[in-house]
């Protein structure tokens, strides 16, 4: 079978999250971030984990996913996240997306509880899908082991498929274990099922594989590129574009990933609200800065069109 049909590109991004000094979303300054990456070719996951979404309430997310399509950004791009440890809030933030006829959303599966039984996560999923009632509920569930200690096995996979066969239609796998993401593509893509890499790292041989792309981090700062690299990933230069997009991760890869996104994003956009995070996340220090921006421009690294 093809795949189950969606207007979601290939490539999404968590979207970085600006805040004002009060804590607040600053929605117009994340409204121009979204629209620079749908004029890159990526869609947007808003509310993933490179977004700080648990670092934001349900009623904060669901306001800003709505002020985002007031603001005309087009929901047949997006994924927001809304999944959370509460039925009661990942129904009430799916609600609001489908409402706003949003593409997809992106849900975590209830990640305070460990040792969870695939039959617990399957009851999460099926009171979440029931509760909210809606034919055009499309989930991709969010399966990422080393932030939630769970994972979402091939078995929960193939069950909330074969159950929910029109509405549980896809993954983001940021497993980082190749042999499990291989897994899913062979036993589930046949079947429709949509598979994005949680990261550009192993974006290329998830799509070689079978599957669709990636959802990636670095995507917040690289969106052309990594766009480009999934729509010509038969082209002889593909190992080559992948390789270049690796070292620049790399780069970003010696500091905490977030904070080090934003103040790559808050320098190249001459906005230094941008370098803001919410606690328990801190800042890098101005010595991380100066290293990271130094090491970004010895490879010519840019954002044209922040």
């Amino acid at each position: 079978m093809p795949l189950i049909p969606s207007t979601l590109p290939a490539v999404l991004t968590p979207v970085l999250t600006p805040f004002h000094a009060d804590g607040s979303v600053n929605t117009k300054a994340l409204l121009k971030q979204c629209q620079w990456m749908e004029s890159n070719g990526v869609g947007q996951a808003v509310f993933g984990t490179n977004s700080e979404a648990n670092s934001l309430s349900a009623a904060q997310k669901m306001k800003t996913v709505e002020e985002l399509i007031l603001g005309g950004l087009n929901p047949a791009h997006m994924m927001p996240g809304t999944g959370a440890c509460s039925v009661h809030d990942a129904v009430a933030m799916t609600r609001v997306a489908v409402k706003a006829k949003c593409a997809g959303v992106l849900m975590l599966p209830p990640f305070y509880y460990k040792e969870i039984s695939d039959d617990g996560l399957f009851a999460f999923f099926a009171e979440v899908i029931e509760q909210v009632g809606d034919a055009n509920l499309k989930i991709y569930a969010y399966n990422i082991p080393p932030i939630t200690k769970i994972t979402m096995s091939l078995a929960l996979l193939e069950r909330l498929f074969k159950t929910y066969p029109s509405t549980v239609i896809g993954i983001k796998d940021s497993s980082n274990d190749w042999p499990y993401t291989e897994s899913v593509i062979k036993a589930l893509a046949p079947g429709g099922f949509r598979v994005y890499a949680g990261s550009e790292a192993y974006m290329l041989r998830t799509i070689q594989a079978g599957g669709l792309g990636c959802i990636s981090s670095l995507c917040n700062v690289q969106p052309k590129e990594i766009a480009e690299l999934a729509a010509h990933w038969q082209a002889s230069d593909a190992p080559q574009r992948d390789q270049a997009l690796n070292k620049i991760r790399s780069i970003f890869a010696q500091f905490p990933m977030i904070p080090a996104l934003k103040a790559a994003t808050a320098h190249y956009s001459k906005d230094p609200n941008w370098a803001r995070v919410r606690p328990p996340l801190m800042s890098l220090t101005s010595d991380q800065q100066k290293k990271l921006i130094a090491d970004l421009n010895q490879v010519n690294f840019s954002m044209p069109g922040l």
